[in-house]
C-alpha cells in the first residue's frame, strides 16, 4: 500500500539513517549566541512535511466523507422521529462529542485487538474522525432540516409533490444552504483533530513537527513549517465555505 510509505518506521527512517544532523541554532543560543531562525533547515525538511500533508490529506478525506455519511443518516433518524432508533442515535452522539478524539483512537488502535479485530494505524485514524465528524455532522445537518418552515412541506403537498419530491426538490435544497456554514466549520475542525493521530504512529504533519523537535531542537523552524502546512491546507477550504455561504445567501433572497 502506498500510504504505507509514510508510515512511522518508513519515515523515520529517511531522515535518522541519510540526513546529517544540521548545526543546531537552539543550542548556539542556549550557550548565548544570538539565535537565528535556519532557513536552511526549513529548506532541507519541507519535503518531509509534504509527505506529512499528503498523510494528513488522506485520512481527512476518508474521515470526513464518513463523517458525512454518518451525519445524514443520524440526522434522519432524528428528523424522522422513529423512537428505538433515535435514542440509539442519541447515544451515539453524546458518546461522540463527549470524549476525546485521542481516547477513541487509543480504544480502536490498542483495544480492539484485545478483542481479536487488528486494525491499521490509518483505518483506526479514518474511522475515528468518523465517529468524531459524524455527531457534529448530525447536529448540523439536524438544524438545517428543522430550520425549513412546516408550510413549505404543505405547499409542497398542495402542489402534488410526493414525500420524496418534497424532500428532495424542496426541503433538501434549503437545508443545505442553511447548514453549509456548520458543515464547513466541522470540516475545518476535523482536519484540525487529525493532528492527534500522530499518537498512534501515523506520519502526519503533526508527527514530523515533533520528530523534528526532538532530535534536533529548531522548535521554531519546525513549527514555523507545521503552521504553514497546516494554512496552505485550511486557507482553501475556509475561502470556500465564505463564498458557498454568500452565494446561498444571495440564492435566498
Amino acid at each position: 500500500m502506498a500510504w504505507r510509505a509514510r508510515n512511522v518506521t518508513h519515515t523515520r527512517l529517511a531522515w535518522r539513517k541519510t540526513q546529517p544532523q544540521p548545526k543546531n541554532t537552539a543550542q548556539t543560543a542556549a550557550k548565548g549566541g544570538p539565535y537565528m531562525f535556519d532557513w536552511a533547515f526549513v529548506a532541507k525538511y519541507a519535503p518531509f512535511f509534504v509527505n506529512g500533508a499528503w498523510m494528513t490529506l488522506f485520512i481527512s478525506v476518508f474521515g470526513i466523507a464518513l463523517a458525512l455519511l454518518t451525519g445524514i443518516i443520524c440526522a434522519a433518524i432524528e428528523t424522522a422521529r422513529i423512537p428505538v432508533l433515535r435514542q440509539i442515535t442519541t447515544v451515539y452522539i453524546e458518546v461522540s462529542r463527549n470524549t476525546p478524539l485521542l481516547v477513541q483512537l487509543y480504544f480502536l488502535y490498542f483495544g480492539l485487538p484485545k478483542m481479536g479485530f487488528v486494525w491499521s494505524a490509518e483505518l483506526c485514524a479514518i474511522v475515528g474522525l468518523g465517529f468524531l465528524g459524524g455527531s457534529y455532522m448530525a447536529e448540523s445537518m439536524r438544524a438545517g432540516l428543522q430550520s425549513v418552515p412546516q408550510i413549505q412541506r404543505e405547499n409542497a403537498y398542495m402542489l402534488g409533490f410526493n414525500t420524496w419530491q418534497t424532500l428532495t426538490r424542496v426541503i433538501v435544497p434549503q437545508a443545505v444552504s442553511i447548514s453549509t456554514p456548520g458543515i464547513v466549520a466541522n470540516v475545518i475542525f476535523l482536519i484540525k483533530e487529525s493532528s492527534v493521530v500522530s499518537a498512534i504512529a501515523l506520519a502526519d504533519v503533526m508527527y514530523m513537527a515533533k520528530d523534528l523537535m526532538g532530535m534536533y531542537y529548531n522548535t521554531y523552524e519546525a513549527l514555523f513549517m507545521l503552521i504553514v502546512t497546516y494554512l496552505i491546507i485550511l486557507l482553501p477550504i475556509s475561502i470556500l465555505g465564505t463564498w458557498l455561504e454568500r452565494r446561498f445567501d444571495y440564492a435566498r433572497r
